[in-house]
């Protein structure tokens, strides 16, 4: 099959069976792409819209989302994961308003230099947003291209990249860019899915040679990987005369970067300095650990509850606020349900 005869059933699938729906779809501005590509990121569409919907509501143009405090960005991203994400986010929409008169680049080597944006998301915005001859490469679009290319290597290894970006950008059409797009997303996400491809249902299965050979469930290859570490940290639940709580502002850099939870006591990546808190207040209640998964790791919280009857001095990222305020702040998802359960 000819790369124009791909699109051109590809296209004509989509117009059928594709997601017309989806609510940054409508209207398809550069700003409801980015703001959606960026969410899409690690995360599936299900999860995204609910968060998509909020973030509009709340900054409905980029220069909204700039001039908010990032606080309020990563509160509204809580739960979502991969907190860099909206810390990049926040600083992008900065960039666009300061640099860009806030109107986002259309060239897609340009939208690449912007924080967090790399060569996939800038194509994927370039080609929906402004109908650009760009071609994507995200995990769905890996998936697709590592069966048809019978890939005999983990699709995200570096190696194997420049064959993954020349095909992709060989099956570009020379039109419709932005429907082309989002119907190759949607093909790696409903038909050519991980676990059981509907390859019977497949626009193009016809020369796969996956499909041919009758091994799909051999590719992609999956990632190697290392024992997967186990750690753990104790959560300082200290709380004040006044039914105040304290929390901290994790630092930019590590898990849950610019976030706010209690002080933790772990290893330097994790806790940091914080084994001077144990000495402010009285333990009251061991509660139950708290199990919680990251991409690279496993971890256990263990709370621990402490009472003082006086507010330790704390500093500029050190804030004494009751269950309820806590609800306003950037929680990580597991603080979060914690905190709940002090209710």
């Amino acid at each position: 099959m000819s790369p124009s005869a791909f699109s051109a059933r590809l296209l004509a699938w989509f117009d059928v069976h594709g997601r017309h729906d989806l609510p940054w779809q409508h209207p398809r501005t550069a700003y409801r792409v980015w703001l959606s590509e960026v969410m899409l990121q690690q995360t599936q569409v299900a999860t995204v819209i609910g968060y998509f919907e909020r973030f509009i509501a709340r900054f409905p143009s980029v220069q909204n989302l700039a001039a908010a405090p990032l606080d309020d960005v990563l509160t509204l991203w809580a739960g979502l994961g991969y907190y860099a994400r909206a810390r990049n986010l926040h600083r992008c929409a900065q960039v666009i308003v300061n640099e860009y008169d806030g109107h986002f680049p259309q060239d897609p080597a340009t939208l690449q230099t912007l924080p967090g944006i790399g060569r996939s998301t800038a194509a994927a915005i370039a080609a929906q947003a402004f109908g650009a001859r760009a071609a994507i490469l995200d995990g769905n679009v890996r998936r697709v291209l590592a069966r048809r290319l019978l890939l005999q290597d983990w699709p995200g290894a570096p190696r194997v990249q420049n064959p993954l970006w020349a095909h992709a950008e060989a099956l570009l059409p020379q039109a419709r860019l932005a429907d082309y797009t989002q119907a190759l997303m949607d093909l790696g996400a409903t038909l050519c899915t991980a676990r059981k491809p509907q390859c019977a249902r497949c626009p193009v299965a016809s020369d796969c040679p996956a499909f041919l050979q009758n091994c799909t469930d051999q590719y992609p290859k999956p990632k190697p990987r290392a024992p997967r570490p186990h750690r753990h940290a104790r959560v300082l639940l200290i709380e004040n005369a006044r039914g105040q709580w304290l929390f901290q502002r994790r630092p930019a850099r590590g898990i849950w970067g610019g976030l706010w939870t209690p002080p933790l006591l772990g290893d330097a990546a994790i806790g940091g300095d914080n084994a001077h808190w144990l000495t402010t207040g009285t333990a009251v209640a061991t509660l139950p650990d708290i199990h919680h998964g990251f991409t690279h790791f496993d971890l256990t919280l263990a709370p621990l509850h402490l009472r003082c009857t006086h507010n330790p001095q704390g500093d500029d990222n050190t804030r004494w606020v009751t269950l309820a305020a806590s609800q306003t702040l950037g929680l990580p998802a597991p603080i979060r349900k914690l905190m709940d359960t002090l209710t």
